[in-house]
């Protein structure tokens, strides 16, 4: 069984596209096109479900249309519109050497200065300029390498300098 944990959200997928089976992708992480991954993992109600890729074709930056193994026709890709995708951890910690933004969601801030939790990130916002770790409670900090210590992959926390006052901002 697939762990929640063990992944993360890289996508969703959109409508059906043609008559063979194709979907469209929605991505924020084109990982799937870096890696020498065979599936992706799609989340049909509330459970996590390998689905192996014959094909996919990049219509732009940030959409692809992709054709799983035995999804042949319009209405079998109609039934995953919706569906959010995943890719697993392991797979991009492998080959890449270095993570994505999007594999940092899920992981723990931890202050450097006492070692304690400050928060889960939930989204990263890449809208500007300066990326921010936006945390669960809605605080955001910034992402900036000169505030990072350390990654910790096998713990899933982010070891950070947080400037004194910093956290008490909303």
């Amino acid at each position: 069984m697939i762990k929640r944990e063990d992944v993360y959200k890289i996508g969703r997928l959109g409508k059906a596209h043609g008559v063979k089976g194709e979907v469209s992708f929605q991505f924020d992480d084109d990982i799937f096109d870096t890696t020498d991954a065979d599936y992706l993992i799609l989340e049909i109600d509330g459970i996590l479900v390998p689905f192996f890729m014959e094909e996919y074709r990049f219509r732009n930056d940030s959409l692809a249309l992709v054709k799983f193994c035995d999804v042949d026709t319009q209405q079998r890709a109609s039934e995953l519109t919706g569906c959010d995708v995943y890719f697993p951890r392991t797979l991009a910690e492998e080959s890449e050497g270095q993570l994505s933004l999007s594999s940092l969601v899920g992981f723990d801030i931890v202050e450097a200065s006492n070692s304690k939790v400050v928060g889960k990130i939930a989204a990263i916002d890449d809208t500007t300029q300066n990326i921010l770790f936006e945390l669960e409670d809605g605080r955001l900090i910034p992402a900036s390498d000169e505030l990072i210590t350390n990654i910790d992959t096998n713990r899933q926390q982010i070891i950070m300098q947080i400037p004194t006052g910093l956290l008490s901002l909303r």
